[in-house]
């Protein structure tokens, strides 16, 4: 059987972008390795510890990377998509924070979501299952 157990997001910054999504949308730290000029550092769910990590690369700054990410932000497609419990309370709760969404959450057949701009380069998708 394949498990997905990570999965990565490119980054033109690992210092900022930790913060956001570290202090921000609240995950914390799982692995944080000193490789030269970078790190390896991945977060997780303080609800899932053990479950998939995001693996916050660098390469934002590569042109290939960055032409790949303004093509996605261009075609309104997320990097990735992150479940939440209540996605009007935290599309409330970030937008007090600051963070930048596309539009209000929306119900897209089995979810409701929102797409947020993380300010390095992606679109992230929050969604919330809706129970039948």
């Amino acid at each position: 059987m394949i498990r997905i157990r990570l999965t990565s997001i490119a980054v033109d910054d690992q210092d900022k972008a930790e913060a956001f999504y570290v202090g921000t949308l609240g995950f914390q730290v799982k692995q944080n390795i000193p490789m030269g000029s970078v790190r390896w550092l991945s977060v997780v769910s303080p609800a899932d510890p053990e479950g998939v990590e995001l693996s916050i690369e660098p390469g934002g700054q590569r042109p290939e990377v960055r032409a790949f990410q303004d093509w996605m932000r261009a075609q309104g497609i997320p990097w990735t998509a992150f479940q939440v419990d209540d996605i009007d309370a935290e599309h409330a709760r970030l937008t007090r924070l600051g963070v930048a969404f596309l539009g209000d959450p929306q119900d897209m057949g089995a979810v409701r979501g929102a797409t947020l701009n993380d300010t390095y380069g992606n679109l992230i998708m929050l969604y919330q299952a809706i129970a039948d």
